[in-house]
């Protein structure tokens, strides 16, 4: 095998496990763990909307499942940044690093910025059902 090859076999690892945690971050805490209304309850209490809990819901969710499918990954995942960055500002900026300190750290979603980072620099990968167009 070919570096080249090892190279896009790691870059499709990247997107697909990225697209797994956006997929964790809203179905299994946003919906399962908090619920949605429980979510937007929380971003009520930060001073957000509580209609931003739904649309950050829905934006992880439907970005989570096109980085893992290979949509348009490498826009997805920079689009997906905004929300992020928006966790660390309001919600989880003054707990600390550590994402298991009293209402989460700021880590997790920092390092989910950093991969997302790194999946926009790479492109899509290997097995993407639609790539992005090129940068060239």
């Amino acid at each position: 095998m070919t570096q080249e090859q090892l190279t896009d076999y790691g870059v499709t690892l990247l997107r697909v496990s990225l697209g797994v945690m956006y997929l964790a971050h809203s179905i299994a805490l946003k919906l399962f763990t908090f619920g949605l209304a429980g979510t937007a309850g929380y971003f009520e209490s930060i001073g957000l909307p509580g209609w931003l809990a739904y649309g950050t819901f829905a934006a992880e969710a439907v970005g989570g499942t096109m980085l893992v499918l290979g949509i348009y990954a490498r826009w997805v995942a920079v689009a997906l940044i905004p929300a992020l960055l928006g966790a660390i500002i309001w919600a989880h900026g003054g707990n600390g690093w550590v994402f298991n300190a009293p209402n989460g750290g700021w880590e997790y979603p920092l390092y989910l910025i950093v991969l997302s980072i790194a999946q926009f620099l790479l492109g899509d990968g290997r097995h993407a059902l639609r790539p992005s167009p090129s940068l060239r």
